[in-house]
């Protein structure tokens, strides 16, 4: 039996890589992104479907799920989109602090929300959420973005409760460093002159970090594994660097880790 995914965030990096995967092994796959009309690469694979969606848009949201489900019976809801917001929140406007919530965290819940009813009437589905090692743990200079993704977390596991009655599930991937244009077109770097030195400390952790990454390739197994296995189980870590992090923080405790994490910026 033909299954069918809704992805959002999937014009690039892990959103298009999971498309290409799932579309690979033989399920339909309604790619959604903010601007489809741009999109060259998953036109031409068979079985994709492109929606135009903003997931800060509460409108469109409601638009683009009711169209969804009137092309395919849907099984998947992966909540993709996201990018990273970078520097000392001192310095954050308003604008940008609400914009990272906005599509990080409040756009996942309302494409959550939106299918609920579908999945509800259904008994089944599956909700499955990218969230990051950095919503288990915190690193300089990114506050705004961990507490998405820590939120994404917390919310994933209370939903577990109230979903199951119904026989949704829902999932948390969280990957540690990705090797895509995150780092370019996804990130947004505020910087500030009182916070150089942690900022170019940082900027030198990163690039370590992203020597160590997983492809997006990678992470899009993953994906595919927690849409699959039909098991009970909220977490996902996803990439060698994610694992390493998470066992030595597990090994040494949190605040040692914190202090360790510390260290790397004096």
């Amino acid at each position: 039996m033909e299954k069918t995914i809704f992805i959002t965030g999937a014009s690039s990096g892990l959103g298009k890589a999971t498309a290409k995967l799932f579309q690979s092994k033989g399920w339909n796959v309604i790619a959604t992104m903010r601007n489809p009309e741009n999109e060259t690469e998953l036109t031409q694979l068979d079985n994709i479907s492109l929606l135009p969606l903003d997931v800060t848009n509460l409108e469109q949201i409601k638009t683009s799920v009711r169209e969804a489900i009137s092309l395919h019976d849907i099984d998947v809801v992966f909540n993709n989109a996201g990018y990273g917001l970078m520097g000392a929140m001192e310095g954050l406007t308003d604008k940008k602090i609400a914009r990272q919530i906005n599509t990080n965290l409040l756009g996942v819940l309302r494409v959550t929300q939106a299918f609920i009813p579908y999945f509800r009437e259904k008994k089944s589905g599956l909700f499955i959420s990218t969230t990051s090692i950095g919503g288990f743990m915190g690193f300089p200079l990114h506050s705004i973005y961990h507490a998405t993704k820590f939120a994404l977390e917390g919310w994933s596991e209370s939903m577990s409760f109230e979903l199951s009655k119904f026989g949704i599930g829902i999932k948390t991937i969280a990957p540690g460093g990705i090797s895509t244009d995150f780092a370019g077109r996804s990130l947004d770097f505020n910087k500030q002159a009182e916070y150089s030195d942690i900022e170019n400390k940082l900027l030198e952790v990163v690039d370590v970090m992203m020597k160590n990454a997983s492809t997006a390739e990678q992470i899009a197994e993953v994906v595919y594994e927690a849409a699959t296995d039909n098991k009970d189980q909220v977490r996902y870590l996803a990439g060698v660097d994610a694992h390493m992090m998470h066992e030595r923080r597990l090994e040494i405790g949190k605040e040692s880790f914190r202090k360790e994490i510390g260290q790397q910026f004096l």
